[in-house]
């Protein structure tokens, strides 16, 4: 059996659970275009992020989880380029800045160490993305048996399927700015082709939990 059959029967299995009961058309934060859906539902609750993660919850840390749903209408594979999605920060009269998701692994150890050492090189943005501690921690591996299952890391879509995770993205405890924040995609392709879709933008204001 060739490797994209196998990946597509795991994924439509993953599409297939409870866990993915929620219609992302129906999520107010969405976009949809050329036969794509994608969808966001920022988890920046502590109650809710609780409930979802237990002790795993990054919210204590300064890191919202976010859920992003992808729908396939089409009849093609399609392929996210999950390393260039990024939380879009637009502050009226300020300026932009780009935050690159967490590893499940980079939130676990931020989570079990929130002291770790932050990144000189990244000290002049507002949202540095920190260096996680050396592995091979007891602590953290138990908390990122919790995050890894849940979090978004497929980057295929089979046709007419839909896939769905969580992406991490640390905001240093400011979770105001998610109401002048959007989810950028740049880097969705139909796989026959490798014909590129115009970016999808998810405007997140209206699905922020007060």
């Amino acid at each position: 059996m060739h490797r994209f059959s196998i990946l597509s029967g795991v994924l439509l299995a993953f599409a297939g659970t409870a866990f993915a009961q929620a219609d992302p058309a129906t999520l107010p934060a969405h976009d949809r275009h050329e036969g794509m859906l994608v969808a966001a539902d920022p988890c920046n609750d502590t109650a809710r992020a609780k409930a979802r993660f237990g002790k795993a919850s990054p919210i204590p840390t300064g890191i919202v989880p976010i859920e992003v749903y992808f729908r396939n209408e089409t009849q093609q594979p399609l392929r996210i380029n999950l390393a260039t999605i990024r939380l879009e920060i637009s502050p009226p009269g300020g300026q932009r800045q780009h935050i690159e998701p967490l590893d499940a692994s980079e939130v676990a150890l931020l989570i079990a160490h929130p002291g770790g050492t932050p990144n000189p090189e990244s000290r002049r943005n507002r949202f540095p993305r920190r260096v996680p501690l050396p592995s091979k921690d007891k602590k953290a591996k138990e908390l990122e048996s919790i995050l890894r299952p849940l979090s978004l890391d497929a980057d295929v879509i089979p046709p007419a399927a839909t896939v769905h995770g969580f992406l991490f993205f640390d905001v240093s405890h400011d979770f105001s700015v998610l109401s002048n924040a959007s989810l950028y995609l740049p880097d969705i392709k139909i796989i026959p082709g490798n014909q590129a879709l115009t970016y999808f933008e998810v405007d997140l204001r209206s699905a922020i939990h007060q």
